[in-house]
């Protein structure tokens, strides 16, 4: 499956992830006819009751990967922040938890640390999953959107440092975050190795506009656990204001939802 899952990384083909974050979501998004399912820590930390940014444990974390790839027969790559370590030792044991949890992709950041420390990170990721046997998919997150605003080439020059570096210390993709336009993404595919991830929702460009610039993968990031907790907010404000549920209307019905998840996935 990590092979299946690596084989789908096609420029100009790309990859698409509605991401989900727990094993409900990953299900309806797999029905839904999503060739890999992607989780979100921000939508995982939120549905656990905590802010996003590191606040689950690295067990918890755990349990929410676990929990999705029984859920789902389609490969799974798992949001693991910053790795839930201080050290690139603690960034392995990570590591080797995922792969134990039958994922077979990561999402690493690197917040802007050093580039040579973010190396190291990547470096010991990449030796705990080859060291499994699983060529885990290690797609490395550059944090060059908070950078400060209105300098483009000083943001180019270092997301593009970034990746040269990540992918000779053995990453697979490297994932750049904002709502780049077209001529910016065709420069990122352009000028580094790595197979590019961008995001989309509001904002961003559409699918096919993001695969004429060369992107080899399109996640939909927190978007939609955003719009889902954000219905959860409306229908609330309405039931209680108002007494009335039209914001409900359209969703899944019981019988259908309650069908999907009762059915055994086929591992």
């Amino acid at each position: 499956m990590a092979q299946m899952f690596r084989s789908l990384h096609v420029p100009g083909t790309p990859l698409v992830l509605p991401n989900a974050w727990d094993g409900a979501s990953a299900r309806v998004v797999a029905d839904a006819g999503a060739a890999a399912i992607a989780t979100t820590s921000a939508g995982a930390s939120w549905s656990l009751g905590h802010g996003d940014g590191e606040h689950m444990t690295r067990d918890q974390a755990l349990g929410v990967i676990a929990r999705i790839t029984v859920a789902v027969d389609v490969p799974v790559t798992a949001d693991i922040e910053r790795g839930y370590a201080t050290d690139p030792d603690g960034v392995a044991e990570t590591v080797r938890g995922v792969i134990a949890a039958g994922a077979v992709g990561i999402n690493l950041e690197d917040t802007l640390r050093p580039v040579t420390e973010q190396a190291e990170r990547i470096a010991a990721a990449r030796e705990a999953a080859d060291e499994t046997g699983i060529p885990l998919f290690i797609n490395a997150r550059i944090d060059t959107h908070r950078l400060p605003p209105g300098d483009r080439t000083t943001w180019l020059d270092e997301t593009l440092t970034r990746a040269r570096a990540y992918a000779t210390a053995g990453a697979n993709g490297i994932f750049v975050l904002g709502t780049p336009d077209a001529e910016t993404v065709s420069t990122l595919v352009g000028s580094q190795p790595l197979p590019v991830n961008v995001l989309a929702g509001p904002g961003a460009l559409p699918v096919s506009k993001l695969a004429e610039a060369g992107a080899a993968r399109i996640s939909a990031g927190s978007s939609i656990a955003e719009a889902a907790y954000g219905l959860v907010h409306q229908a609330a404000r309405e039931l209680l204001e108002k007494g009335t549920t039209t914001t409900l209307e359209g969703g899944f019905d019981y019988a259908t939802l309650n069908a999907l998840l009762l059915a055994e996935p086929t591992h």
